[in-house]
């Protein structure tokens, strides 16, 4: 602890001496932060409180000279003023959505990515979770926060029962079971009507309240803001779990048993485990996604759990880059929201989303982001 506190104080000097000795540049850099602070104050009427906060991160970043807490930095605050510059309640309501298919896109990323095992029935523990929360909501009367944590340890255990039989599967066979398991969970919400209301959904689902305050729409403070907040949230945990789970000893098992399993399963890992391990969790993070979803779109119904949606998380993750955290979280933002701005082009978007999906594939075959 003590190095640390001399080597930030030892940074701080030199850092300031730096400024010192090039006044015209430091009067330059302090009258962008100053122009920067009055344009969010006046131009973009941003609440004093966080600009205050910006302009101190700002600062502090530029004195103590650490590229990586600044850039941190600018993006933490970057995403704090989305929700002030976006004022149309769609696009606000399409960013929550790319946020919802990022953490989707994570957990798929510690199966895919991390293990290396094809999965095309993921959206089956989105489904588990977002049918498990409005249940739960609906029938027992529980709140989103005690809802949310069953949902997650559903998706979770429905995780290690799925991953269990297909352990001793590969290729083809793995990826035919995986698509029959999110099928089969699919039907079950479709035909199962004396519990989950079949084709019609289940409706009424309240928003997340924490006491008198709601996080559900509000047009007079901020539409889907609150929402935004939340769902920003849930997603920095999710960036946390995963990026610890990389330096961890078991997310390096699964690197490894990614690369060669053979190799890995020679210097003592133990395949089945691990793999077990990266099913429960990616499962986890659908289930989570899904309470959220079922509480931000207050309505669920087994349309919203089709292949398709399986397909477009794995294309994030391959996309983004298998193993990328940043990858995955690019990838969900790019495939999230080019089908909404290319929706004036009708039909035609679909076809020109393709020809780009294809493009990425042949000219960035490892995805826009390495592990």
């Amino acid at each position: 602890m003590h190095g640390i506190v001399t080597s930030d104080l030892e940074r701080f000097e030199r850092n300031v001496g730096a400024l010192l000795q090039y006044p015209a540049r430091a009067a330059a850099i302090f009258l962008a932060i100053g122009a920067a602070v009055a344009l969010g104050l006046t131009v973009l009427n941003l609440p004093v409180g966080l600009v205050a906060v910006a302009a101190a991160i700002a600062v502090g970043s530029l004195l103590f000279a650490r590229t990586k807490v600044l850039l941190i930095a600018f993006f933490v605050v970057a995403l704090a003023i989305v929700p002030f510059v976006v004022r149309d309640q769609y696009w606000l309501r399409v960013t929550v959505t790319m946020g919802v298919y990022a953490i989707l896109a994570l957990g798929l990323n510690i199966i895919v990515g991390f293990a290396g095992v094809l999965d095309l029935g993921f959206i089956a523990f989105y489904g588990i979770g977002a049918y498990t929360a409005a249940l739960l909501m609906l029938k027992c009367g529980w709140s989103f926060w005690a809802a949310l944590p069953v949902a997650t340890a559903a998706g979770a255990l429905l995780g290690v029962l799925r991953g269990l039989p297909a352990l001793r599967l590969s290729g083809d066979y793995l990826a035919i079971v995986t698509l029959g398991f999110g099928e089969i969970v699919r039907l079950t919400f479709t035909n199962w009507v004396g519990l989950t209301n079949g084709p019609m959904g289940l409706r009424g689902i309240e928003a997340p309240t924490i006491g008198a305050f709601s996080f559900g729409f509000d047009a007079a403070r901020g539409g889907y803001m609150r929402y935004y907040f939340l769902v920003l949230i849930l997603l920095a945990v999710a960036v946390y779990v995963v990026y610890r789970l990389r330096r961890s000893r078991p997310g390096r098992a699964l690197l490894a048993i990614r690369d060669n399993e053979t190799a890995a399963a020679a210097m003592g890992v133990h395949l089945s485990r691990y793999k077990t391990l990266a099913y429960a969790l990616g499962a986890a993070f659908g289930g989570a996604a899904g309470a959220f979803f079922a509480s931000f779109n207050l309505f669920v119904s087994p349309n919203s759990f089709v292949f398709f949606e399986s397909a477009i998380v794995l294309c994030m993750v391959v996309v983004g880059g298998m193993g990328s955290i940043p990858g995955a979280i690019i990838g969900a933002v790019i495939l999230a929201s080019f089908p909404e701005l290319l929706r004036f082009l009708a039909d035609f978007r679909y076809l020109i989303f393709g020809a780009l999906m294809v493009a990425v594939a042949v000219f960035r075959p490892r995805g826009l982001m390495k592990a």
